[in-house]
């Protein structure tokens, strides 16, 4: 699990970690904020902003579904929370384990309350969805206390504001978000004006395409990229894919959304060399649309792009709605040569019933299964194993989120076919991927 954007230092890792989640405890937090601090004396002034996370009725869950269930779902909103921090913060951020069902989420960043505000929101939607164990599905119900750091404020101050705050959501029937006491709150976008805003933002052209390029673990050659969607908001700035898909949720607009990027990621692929593959996400909303497998084959051939060369890339949380129809309509992808993968492999609790009844061509490991592959021998363990298994069944297996040389390698040495992370490349846009098309080929 990506535990920061700049990581845990081996030493604070070992005597600070929380056994269950794997992430820091609050003392982590205090370093990190003293070393933000330090490194500002010298530059631009430390913009601390905090939150935190709790989640209700734990003790409901461990009765109803079991110890097990409840230490699971505590995992898997660790993960969530360090898989959204990576992919909407621009600065340096740190999650940590505030004991019981609260996490703290720390980032150094300028940012606009109201933009942190709009982070946090999202954050809620990103935990709220469904969980699946092995005897049912969890739904929680998370509450957000936020905080802008005033100058030189303590940790220990910046907790205790958070945790009044977050006694207050609780208490208040219907509050999913409250900044902490000492600080207004900000004004302007409601979740109604974004909604707002994003019907017409396909129009006005404000969503951007980017390519997180994937490359070969045999020879380090560029075999393609998936696409991204990134919202360019003109008052708040950029929003994230995780942000982006929730706010289109709530305005019932994900199936225009998700046909928009498509449609745009295809266009732009068509000028790729004829060696490189295309990957798309599909979402749940896709997957409940009766006309989705249509429309997508429409877009495709109105591209003129290969369906051979183009890869769906399908997630858990896609699948636990109706897995017969998913099944389906893949089937029906896979026909016309186009490729699935599963995607964040490993993230939840891998259903492996998918495996079975879903025409996968490829696993796509989460971040999470690599993080620890360099340091940890049963990492190793693990990952060799979901590669024989792999194997087993025909698959290719996609690493996400190789950030170091070594991972690379060990990843590389255990028969993973393909990766994709920061080591190489990050999100671009249309026309520095082109170039980078060009120069490898």
């Amino acid at each position: 699990m990506v535990l920061s954007r700049e990581g845990v230092p081996a030493e604070l890792a070992r005597g600070l970690e929380d056994r269950l989640t794997g992430i820091p405890g609050l003392d982590a937090v205090r370093e990190r904020i003293a070393a933000w601090r330090q490194a500002s004396e010298n530059g631009p002034g430390a913009h601390i902003h905090a939150m935190l996370l709790g989640l209700r009725r734990l003790d409901a869950i461990n009765m109803a579904y079991g110890a097990a269930a409840g230490d699971g779902a505590l995992e898997e909103v660790a993960s969530r929370i360090a898989h959204f921090a990576n992919e909407e913060l621009d600065g340096h951020w740190l999650l940590a384990r505030a004991g019981g069902g609260s996490f703290v989420l720390v980032a150094n960043e300028a940012c606009s309350r109201e933009r942190w505000q709009l982070v946090a929101d999202q954050l809620a939607e990103a935990v709220s969805r469904p969980i699946a164990v092995p005897s049912g599905v969890l739904r929680l119900s998370p509450r957000i206390a936020l905080i802008r750091a005033l100058a030189d404020e303590g940790v220990d101050s910046m907790l205790d504001r958070l945790g009044h705050a977050l006694e207050s959501a609780r208490d208040q029937q219907g509050t999913r978000l409250a900044w902490a006491e000492g600080e207004a709150t900000p004004p302007g976008h409601s979740a109604a004006q974004l909604e707002a805003d994003l019907l017409g933002a396909i129009d006005r052209d404000e969503i951007e395409i980017l390519f997180q390029p994937q490359f070969s673990l045999e020879d380090d050659r560029l075999t393609g990229a998936e696409a991204l969607a990134r919202w360019k908001h003109p008052r708040l700035g950029r929003i994230g894919a995780g942000g982006l898909f929730a706010i289109a949720e709530r305005a019932d607009h994900v199936a225009p959304l998700s046909r928009h990027i498509a449609a745009k990621a295809l266009e732009a692929a068509g000028n790729w060399p004829k060696a490189l593959r295309l990957s798309i996400n599909v979402t749940p909303a896709d997957l409940a649309f009766g006309n989705y497998v249509r429309q997508m084959l429409d877009l495709v051939r109105a591209s003129g792009f290969p369906p051979r060369r183009l890869t769906l890339e399908v997630t858990e949380q896609a699948l636990i709605g109706d897995i017969s129809q998913a099944a389906q309509i893949l089937a029906e992808f896979s026909a016309q040569g186009i490729r699935i993968a599963l995607d964040d492999f490993g993230a939840g609790f891998c259903n492996f019933r998918y495996l079975k009844v879903l025409p996968i061509h490829y696993l796509k490991l989460d971040r999470s299964m690599i993080d620890g592959i360099t340091t940890d021998k049963r990492d190793v363990a693990v990952l060799r194993a979901i590669v024989a298994m792999a194997k087993a069944l025909d698959l290719q297996v996609i690493a996400e989120g190789i950030e170091e040389e070594a991972q690379r390698q060990v990843a590389a040495r255990e028969g993973c076919a393909y990766y994709q992370g920061f080591l190489r490349a990050q999100p671009m846009s249309t026309a520095m991927f082109d170039r980078l098309a060009r120069t490898a080929g």
